[in-house]
């Protein structure tokens, strides 16, 4: 059995975006302390390269590049919520370089599946726009890699409390990546109501599902097994993304949701199933937001045990209305398109 691969590095570490910050080491630091005392069977450790300039134009403005260089070195504030200290452009090269390893080594047959272990986290930056934590959107970049290695089409599943205003926007028109977001509506950054469904060729193509907080582990696996899960089946992706954040977990200090590391491990049980059903099992998970360092590094965990080949299931338990509601509203926003929702 080949490997999963786990791509990281002690550059990582040195993005500090200021005191009390919650997007702070420490929450890799956690990560990286529990899988060094508990260990998983399977797996394999390594550090990345950074990303070569076209992987990063591919996705990103020449000006969003040029002032993101002019910021390296320095401390500096992007916006009230995205700081830089003096290694914080490099490291998030070294992200997104990572997103791209993973996804071509994944693609090359060289690791069974693959997590990147990287922060800055990427899926709030727009093409030409860094906000929102977010220098570089990394699961973006690695779509594009994968599109590049003959994927051609790619699923970007994003299980982050936020909705992934960049991942959307960089794909808003087009057919060959798909987008579907789980997320909390309204929240932090006000993207993803259910009627984004995309534009022009890409109609049809980005799939959000907003709920309104305290939703549990039983209203995700509902969602996935009644929405997400049938249209990304009959996309039939080559290449599985996911953009991994943790805050929906219910100590999270920013998220609002009440989802366990039982119910991660199940998200990510049922996209390494669909995975293996739809390409050889090609997947990737990408490191987003988690604030609650216990959360975060037990949900990681559990979601790296899956990787190298536990099974979970969603939790029983009942489903609560708002999340049936948003389920109604999201299949009729998008079952013009995909027949599996008829």
């Amino acid at each position: 059995m080949k490997p999963t691969l786990l791509l990281t590095d002690p550059l990582f570490l040195q993005h500090d975006p200021g005191e009390s910050h919650p997007e702070s080491p420490a929450r890799l630091q956690r990560i990286l302390g529990v899988l060094a005392r508990a260990p998983v069977r399977g797996t394999v450790m390594a550090p990345p390269r950074s990303a070569t300039d076209a992987e990063l134009a591919a996705v990103h403005t020449p000006q969003l590049l040029a002032r993101l260089k002019e910021l390296s070195g320095r401390r500096a504030s992007i916006d009230p919520d995205t700081h830089v200290s003096a290694d914080s452009v490099d490291a998030a090269r070294l992200a997104a370089g990572a997103s791209v390893q993973a996804v071509e080594m994944v693609m090359a047959g060289k690791a069974r599946n693959a997590f990147a272990l990287v922060r800055p986290p990427g899926h709030h930056a727009e093409p030409d726009r860094a906000m929102g934590f977010c220098l570089l959107n990394n699961a973006a970049i690695a779509a594009e890699a994968g599109r590049r290695l003959g994927a051609e089409r790619v699923l970007v599943l994003d299980w982050d409390v936020h909705h992934g205003n960049g991942t959307q926007a960089a794909f808003w028109g087009r057919r060959d990546v798909m987008y579907q977001s789980v997320h909390q509506f309204p929240y932090y950054p006000g993207t993803g109501a259910t009627p984004e469904v995309g534009t022009g060729a890409g109609e049809g193509y980005t799939v959000n599902v907003g709920l309104p907080g305290g939703n549990s582990d039983a209203d995700y696996g509902m969602l996935f097994e009644e929405l997400l899960l049938p249209v990304a089946e009959s996309f039939r992706p080559q290449l599985v993304l996911v953009s991994a954040g943790f805050d929906p977990h219910y100590h999270d200090p920013i998220g609002g949701m009440d989802v366990t590391e039982r119910g991660f491990a199940a998200m990510c049980t049922a996209m390494r199933s669909l995975a293996e059903r739809v390409c050889d099992g090609k997947l990737v998970l990408l490191l987003e937001g988690g604030y609650s360092l216990e959360g975060l590094s037990q949900s990681v965990h559990a979601c790296v045990e899956v990787l190298a080949g536990r099974t979970d299931s969603f939790p029983p338990g009942d489903t609560h209305t708002d999340a049936k509601e948003a389920l109604v509203a999201s299949r009729a926003a998008l079952k013009p398109y995909w027949s599996a929702l008829s």
